[in-house]
């Protein structure tokens, strides 16, 4: 008989055996126990969990439209300032010490705006109601002389008598309907942000939200979809860049054709060149209307109170030197070629937003237009990658 092996030393993982049995073999189950098993969520489930969350996005923002104006406006405050309060903080200043000084600066200088701003504008519009039957005079007979001019040059058959009639009339309801505009909208601009939103509300969810921004972003990154993480959070760098780049630039744009228009209208005598000036301005975050609303208006009581060309001309050049400054200068060293969204989508968010939830949607147009368009050019992208654009063409026989 031959002999048995020697035994070696014996493996610590395998149990001992028993008496009379033989060794049991080694296994991967009796050494780590299975785990938990991972499901895999179906493309159903997908489409499903983001039409769920679209639709309940837009029922509660439906549902509390009348009260979310404060805690966007609080938001936006909170967005253009986290740059600033970012730096406050790698300087060494706590975040919320950063958030505090920042918020109240801000409403410092709004609340110093309107003590100064508010009893000028409210004296102009005085002037506006005052001074309405003569402006519409004045642009009445400027607009006779004009009619009568082309009378003479080209014949009474070309222009009718009803017809000058007419639009000396039309004139004279636009500028009424001007001034019953202007006037509800500065009488009626506490309605629109009352004492408590201005003061309380927004000022405080503004420095909560500016205190705790990091946190908040942090939380959320953390509840995005581990298998689409990466790929939202480019989506969001990208919409961050260009809604940040649109937002802070026009603003400071904003700011300054308002500062320029209102000193310019005022210098050369419009007497309500003030507020015809800061409308402008402020209107300016809407591509062309602003300036193109602000020069009708500045022509328009221009006629009626110089009743000259030099007057009318004076206007003009302030609205033409201020195109100028804004295309050549402002614009391209605040926004330059950062700035992705085409005037003509940010025209049709804005008013769509606005004639949706008024001044909310107003506030959440750009941000949402600035949103869709990174998706369009994400979506686009991922098309011309995708056979269905590059399959190429069938030889038929």
């Amino acid at each position: 008989m031959n002999a048995a092996p020697p035994a070696g030393p014996r493996d610590p993982n395998l149990p001992v055996p028993r008496a009379g049995l033989p060794p049991l073999a080694a296994s991967p189950r009796s050494v780590r126990p299975p785990g938990p098993s991972v499901r895999t969520a179906t493309r159903g489930q997908r489409i499903t969990l983001v039409l769920s969350l679209l639709a309940a996005a837009l029922f509660l923002l439906w549902l509390f439209s009348n009260i979310l104006t404060p805690f966007v406006l609080a938001a936006c405050i909170a967005y253009f300032l986290d740059p600033v309060a970012a730096r406050l903080s790698r300087l060494g200043v706590p975040r919320g010490l950063g958030a505090l000084l920042l918020i109240t600066t801000i409403m410092a200088l709004a609340l110093l705006a309107l003590l100064l701003l508010y009893p000028l504008i409210i004296s102009q519009v005085g002037t506006l109601l005052a001074r309405l039957p003569s402006y519409i005079a004045g642009v009445g007979s400027a607009m006779q002389e004009a009619v009568q001019a082309l009378e003479q040059r080209f014949g009474p058959e070309v222009l009718d008598t009803r017809l000058r009639d007419l639009a000396v009339s039309q004139i004279g309801a636009i500028l009424s309907f001007l001034g019953t505009a202007a006037t509800r909208l500065i009488g009626g601009g506490y309605a629109l942000f009352s004492v408590f939103t201005l003061v309380v509300v927004t000022p405080v969810v503004g420095f909560y939200l500016l205190r705790d921004w990091p946190s908040i972003m942090l939380r959320i990154e953390r509840w995005l979809p581990r298998r689409y993480a990466a790929t939202l959070r480019q989506l969001a760098r990208d919409t961050d860049r260009v809604l940040s780049a649109w937002l802070r630039g026009q603003l400071l744009c904003c700011a300054l054709l308002a500062v320029y228009y209102a000193i310019g209208l005022s210098a050369v005598g419009l007497e309500l060149g003030l507020i015809v000036g800061l409308t402008s301005g402020l209107l300016s975050f809407i591509p062309y209307v602003g300036s193109m609303t602000g020069l009708g208006t500045a022509l328009l009581l221009a006629v009626g109170q110089f009743g000259t060309w030099s007057g009318i001309g004076m206007v003009a050049a302030v609205f033409v030197t201020g195109q100028v400054v804004e295309g050549y200068i402002i614009y391209p060293r605040l926004l330059g070629d950062r700035v992705e969204l085409h005037a003509v989508w940010v025209i049709f968010a804005l008013f769509a937003g606005g004639v949706a939830f008024g001044f909310l949607g107003v506030l959440l147009a750009v941000p949402m237009a600035a949103a869709i368009g990174v998706l369009a050019r994400y979506w686009l992208r991922r098309y011309l990658e995708s056979p269905l654009y590059l399959d190429p063409p069938r030889t038929g026989e």
